[in-house]
């Protein structure tokens, strides 16, 4: 199984695309990544929420380990990223990380997470948190293989 990354929004900036293809060279099964880029609606405020909420759901699978990075979830160390991945993967369960719109996601997609991930009490750019979940899979991915990526 691989990492799958469904996110909403536009297609990667040039900048964000070469920094993620920079990890994804690197990336070994099962940490090797895939990405599912879904329109952000044409609705505004919990409109587009329910809407992008909706197409999100349809592409997972009850199967699914679905991760949501939320800036209201667990704050949590590389490490720890490494074991919640692992865990899923060592069972075969394709793991699915997603990156809500603009409005974020509603509870809907709260409900079905098996975990939700702050990346960090700040906010950032879309853009910019693809960039990071690149390079923290990666890590994870290092971590996990026992690699000297990560210094602790």
């Amino acid at each position: 199984m691989s990492l799958r990354i469904l996110a909403i929004g536009k297609k990667h900036e040039s900048w964000v695309s070469e920094g993620i293809e920079r990890y994804g060279k690197r990336m070994k099964k099962p940490f090797d990544v895939s990405w599912l880029l879904l329109p952000h609606s044409a609705r505004e405020g919990d409109a587009a929420r329910a809407e992008e909420s909706e197409r999100i759901l349809s592409r997972i699978t009850p199967q699914d380990f679905l991760v949501l990075l939320d800036e209201r979830g667990r704050n949590i160390d590389s490490p720890t990223l490494a074991a919640t991945l692992q865990r899923p993967l060592d069972t075969s369960r394709p793991v699915t990380l997603v990156i809500g719109g603009a409005y974020g996601v509603d509870a809907s997609v709260h409900r079905r997470a098996d975990f939700v991930w702050s990346l960090s009490q700040l906010v950032f750019p879309h853009q910019l948190v693809r960039l990071i979940l690149a390079e923290q899979l990666y890590r994870a991915q290092e971590i996990a293989g026992g690699r000297p990526y990560h210094h602790v």
